[in-house]
């Protein structure tokens, strides 16, 4: 059976969170959205697309920063309105320079900054 990927569950922007994943360590490393066609141009390239809320326009990761996402694996949810990507990060993933996106914690109610970014 051939995937389609208008079958995925679009929220009314027309997009699905896509998750992220390390494909060595399994450290979840971001979280953005993909349009219909982000998915199309991802599974035909290898690599990761996005699309940008803020610039209203298609995201290779990695294109600009050399921050490169290649794709491992691709899989769907059960409910088919979530993405996880397991991948292969080149450099940082998060655009505050750091491995991940998800490095503050809160533990007994106070925040924690679990990495700083890379140099």
């Amino acid at each position: 059976m051939s995937f389609d990927p208008a079958t995925l569950v679009y929220n009314e922007a027309g997009l699905i969170p896509a998750i992220a994943q390390d494909a060595e360590t399994g450290d979840v490393l971001m979280m953005a959205w993909m349009s219909a066609e982000a998915v199309s141009r991802t599974l035909a390239t290898g690599r990761v697309t996005y699309w940008s809320r803020s610039r209203q326009a298609f995201w290779v990761k990695g294109e600009s920063s050399g921050h490169v996402q290649e794709l491992v694996d691709f899989r769907v949810d059960c409910d088919r309105d979530c993405l996880l990507l397991t991948i292969r990060q080149t450099g940082p993933a998060c655009h505050t320079n750091r491995r991940s996106c998800f490095y503050t914690a809160v533990r007994d109610g106070d925040e924690v900054e679990l990495m700083l970014p890379m140099t």
